[in-house]
């Protein structure tokens, strides 16, 4: 899985994401970008290809391993516990 953060402050609207990727990106309106901050695996080229064309660079992503953040899994229990008291 990927976790997507876009700086929608940086964002200009130009929509290269929501035309590489429209599973995972959407504009809403002239300016309004709406996106999925959870794309799955599937989407994984889509989206390097929305990120590397985004003029403005608005697109962060990085790659979640589940296996290492589930609540089952050693240390996977203290990192969801340390995610959810910062949040």
């Amino acid at each position: 899985m990927l976790r997507l953060v876009v700086d929608l402050n940086r964002c200009q609207g130009y929509a290269q994401c929501a035309f590489l990727a429209p599973d995972v990106f959407a504009m809403h309106g002239d300016e309004g970008l709406l996106y999925d901050p959870q794309a799955q695996d599937a989407h994984r080229e889509r989206v390097a290809q929305a990120v590397a064309a985004c003029p403005v660079q608005a697109i962060l992503v990085d790659e979640l391993d589940m296996a290492a953040t589930a609540p089952g899994t050693p240390g996977g229990a203290a990192r969801a516990a340390a995610e959810a008291s910062d949040g």
